[in-house]
């Protein structure tokens, strides 16, 4: 049974897949105009393929300016707030309505369609629905098949860290090639940077940090079953460097041993992952 109240996979929302998912729709809605004749094209009068081809062009690029302006505003957003599964799919359906208006306006307007206003917006939501919803559709298993794919690579080629006798943790970009080590009773956390994670260290007793093109998403599935955990949407934290769990105004935060460290919060989406943790956590210490 899905989730709807999890957050959505970080593939949707990364630059690359948005600007696929751009031109794979655009792509999709042009095939889709010219073979099936939707929004009005049966009224474009006696026009040659070729200026056929060229209008429904323009009508496609007006209609997908809706998609690009969308998910603009939707990627500047999900930098500071997560968007969950349920509110990605109420998004969607206000980006197929804005495309309904957009076209419905377009046949009123431009091609002086005598039809009704309401006839035009249910006419055109039914197709704009298809224009959209297949693609979405097609590009979101796609990405999640990719997604999986990377995951059982990386985790296939990986050395698992539990393992290695100087308890070393390997970090790999994303193209699998190892760029940064580090002892685990030095790792303090990983912050998201977009499509980098600054690795927070310890360096002779000092704070440093270490930039490495990854996604959090990506790194977590590797701290699989350690103290290492995710607790917020830019945060995974080294759960054996925190000192105190302290709650606030603004909800729980995690203080380090360190002074120096700055308060890392947690986000509702992992409150419970924190908690069961901690409770393990000192488990463990008590039974030693």
């Amino acid at each position: 049974m899905i989730d709807f109240k999890r957050p959505i996979p970080s593939y949707l929302n990364e630059k690359q897949n948005i600007v696929r998912l751009i031109l794979f729709t655009s792509l999709f809605a042009l095939v889709f105009i010219n073979a099936y004749s939707p929004f009005g094209a049966d009224m474009w009068y006696n026009l040659t393929k070729l200026e056929f081809f060229t209008y429904s062009s323009l009508t496609i690029l007006v209609g997908v300016l809706v998609v690009v302006v969308s998910r603009i505003i939707m990627y500047r957003i999900t930098r500071k707030h997560s968007l969950n599964i349920w509110q990605y799919l109420l998004w969607i359906f206000a980006e197929i309505l804005s495309m309904a208006l957009t076209y419905a306006l377009f046949e009123k307007l431009f091609l002086k369609d005598s039809r009704l206003f309401a006839d035009l917006v249910k006419n055109s939501s039914r197709n704009t629905a298809l224009v959209l919803l297949l693609p979405y559709s097609i590009l979101w298993l796609y990405f999640s098949w990719r997604d999986k794919k990377e995951q059982i690579e990386r985790l296939a080629d990986a050395p698992s860290f539990s393992d290695n006798p100087r308890n070393m943790i390997p970090f790999y970009d994303d193209k699998g090639i190892l760029k940064f080590s580090i002892k685990k009773e030095n790792l303090l956390y990983l912050e998201s940077a977009e499509n980098y994670v600054n690795i927070c260290y310890l360096n002779k007793g000092k704070v440093s940090k270490y930039l490495l093109r990854d996604t959090l998403k990506k790194l977590e599935e590797n701290f699989s079953g350690t103290e290492i955990i995710r607790c917020h949407r830019y945060y995974i934290v080294n759960f054996e460097k925190v000192k105190v769990i302290r709650k606030d105004r603004d909800g729980l935060k995690l203080e380090f041993d360190n002074p120096s460290v700055t308060d890392i919060p947690v986000s509702k989406t992992y409150v419970n992952t924190v908690m069961q943790t901690f409770s393990k956590y000192c488990q463990t210490v008590d039974l030693g």
